[in-house]
């Protein structure tokens, strides 16, 4: 039974707060694209959304075949809730809502190796762009393969305040066990996946402590892999939004 204290009161009066801000507010924010080098010198291009540069930073990385145009929409909502976001081309991708892959190009122009691992420095310079931009730890946002390595890199990264992924998996052929190398993240975490993918998910984060883990699947759809499951035309996405903004809440006075 549910206990409505004052101080849950408060928490569902905040909660509901800002799910009407994100779903109802009609502001949408300028973008802007930037560029900075990843470890090896190669150009990264990602799009900036920011409404107050003194705002806590969300880094979003994108899924396999894709660009930063995976946030398009989910940046604004983002934005809403009182974050930046840095949408990120990395080296291993191609184009989505129209939106090329730069990073991915000029990888293949300069003869680098685009697979999935090869992407990682590229996710680290990102996430040093954003704590430079107001010196405040970063919430890392990965959608597949890159949800799989934002996990691995928040275990290690004291530049990460938390991390948010999206169907991670296995995804590189025995070069690097996920679940072996996130057992000793220490920060809130939180997973999601579609309903088929519930295993999945259960597997991979077995090891990390229950009191740092949010685990989610929606109970109306079935969803769908990846972040694409923040867009509006997913059946569940209702249930996403609802879901990661009450992480949102549970972080928002973490350091």
């Amino acid at each position: 039974m549910i206990m409505f204290t004052p101080f849950l009161a408060l928490i569902m009066h905040r909660f509901v707060f800002l799910y009407f801000i994100l779903l109802f507010s009609s502001l949408t924010y300028a973008q802007k694209t930037v560029t900075f080098k990843s470890s090896d010198d190669l150009l990264i291009t990602a799009d900036l959304y920011e409404q107050n540069s003194q705002h806590p930073y969300i880094v979003l990385f994108h899924q396999a075949g894709y660009s930063r145009g995976e946030y398009k929409e989910t940046a604004q909502k983002l934005v809403n809730l009182g974050y930046n976001c840095l949408a990120v081309d990395l080296r291993s991708g191609k184009e989505v809502n129209f939106v090329k892959n730069e990073t991915a190009q000029r990888a293949l122009e300069d003869g680098k190796e685009t697979d999935y691992l090869s992407a990682r420095p590229d996710m680290e310079a990102a996430i040093e762009y954003a704590f430079k931009k107001s010196e405040k730890r970063v919430i890392i946002l990965g959608s597949s393969y890159s949800a799989s390595l934002s996990l691995v890199i928040a275990a290690s990264n004291h530049r990460v305040k938390a991390v948010i992924a999206y169907s991670p998996g296995e995804y590189f052929n025995g070069k690097l066990n996920v679940k072996n190398s996130i057992s000793k993240i220490r920060k809130p975490v939180y997973i999601s996946s579609s309903k088929r993918e519930e295993n999945f998910i259960k597997q991979i984060s077995q090891h990390i402590p229950k009191e740092y883990k949010t685990l989610f699947v929606p109970f109306k759809g079935n969803g769908i892999h990846g972040s694409r499951s923040l867009w509006s035309d997913c059946d569940s996405s209702d249930e996403y939004w609802l879901s990661l903004t009450m992480f949102f809440i549970k972080i928002k006075d973490t350091k």
